[in-house]
């Protein structure tokens, strides 16, 4: 009877070993993958959103800011100061303010600058992204603006998004942009909007000054104090910036349609207006990590010749 007892004494013990053993083991590689799983979910794509303005000048927003011809010497050496600093970056893809129904267009002109046949034309697609894009290697821009006719996505005619003119008519115009208080004002003969800058600007200082987030804030809340024009059941400033959060929600889902892996980090390039809604939505969406360029870009770099130095 003792010797049976201590048989089942030693087989217990020897199976507790056992599991022990196996139990340690079990654990050890449990925590393994749950730790790569960790690791693997916390590991995000990297967007930066380069907030521009447009060096074209089309003319297209509210209130305009006039550009100098920035294929002038003195321009494209600063533009490719800035080209510089943002290669630090080291982007795997660069995105631009085109809608993606451009797409065939736009590569077949990077193509074509890739082969020295195209030169770079005034926007800021073809000077910086183009640029970026061909020093980093890469075989392609990505398109992911949406543009569409005002109003159209929601059956609305010009007169139910016509802030202006309700305000002035209802007397809601302090609701309506403040005038700008610094640099000349113009209007064209279709009601165009300009400002020409009252002093000069370095292409590397202009983007620092307009990535600022508290000037990217109140820039949306211009958007917003619009949104409040309107009486009783109508609402032309809603139903205009409706329009503006469908289309900047639109350029969202067009950079998740670019992502591939967690290792992209795309810059992207848009009108300085878009950056707090896009920024927005990729940030609630939990699935990207965000850097600002003020990270990379470095006011007064750039050299200058010596007869430019007294600028």
């Amino acid at each position: 009877m003792q010797r049976l007892f201590k048989c089942q004494f030693y087989f217990m013990t020897l199976l507790v070993a056992v599991l022990s053993v196996v139990g340690t083991a079990t654990s050890d590689d449990h925590t393994d993958i749950s730790t790569d799983s960790v690791e693997q979910k916390t590991q995000k794509p990297t967007i930066i959103i380069l907030g521009s303005r447009h060096f074209a000048n089309p003319g297209m927003d509210g209130t305009n800011t006039k550009m100098d011809d920035v294929l002038a010497p003195k321009r494209q050496r600063e533009i490719e100061q800035l080209v510089t600093q943002l290669k630090a970056f080291q982007p795997t893809k660069i995105a631009i303010e085109a809608d993606p129904a451009r797409d065939t267009r736009v590569n077949a002109s990077y193509q074509d600058y890739l082969a020295g046949t195209y030169e770079l034309r005034r926007n800021e697609s073809d000077q910086i992204g183009f640029r970026l894009a061909k020093q980093m290697g890469h075989p392609k821009l990505y398109c992911v603006d949406f543009w569409d006719d005002w109003g159209k996505a929601f059956s609305l005619d010009r007169d139910k998004m016509d802030f202006d003119t309700f305000a002035k008519t209802n007397n809601l115009e302090h609701l309506l942009p403040s005038p700008p208080t610094e640099g000349k004002i113009t209007q064209d003969e279709d009601g165009t909007i300009w400002i020409e800058p009252e002093k000069y600007v370095s292409i590397i200082d202009m983007y620092v000054q307009d990535n600022q987030p508290e000037g990217i804030r109140k820039e949306h809340q211009l958007y917003l104090r619009i949104a409040r024009i309107g009486l009783g059941r109508e609402y032309p400033g809603a139903n205009w910036v409706w329009y503006w959060y469908e289309r900047n929600l639109k350029i969202f889902v067009n950079l998740t349609r670019i992502t591939e892996s967690a290792d992209d980090r795309i810059l992207f390039i848009v009108g300085a207006g878009h950056v707090f809604l896009v920024q927005q939505f990729l940030e609630d969406s939990g699935d990207y990590t965000i850097e600002s360029p003020l990270k990379y870009l470095k006011a007064d770099t750039a050299e200058k010749p010596a007869s430019e130095k007294t600028d």
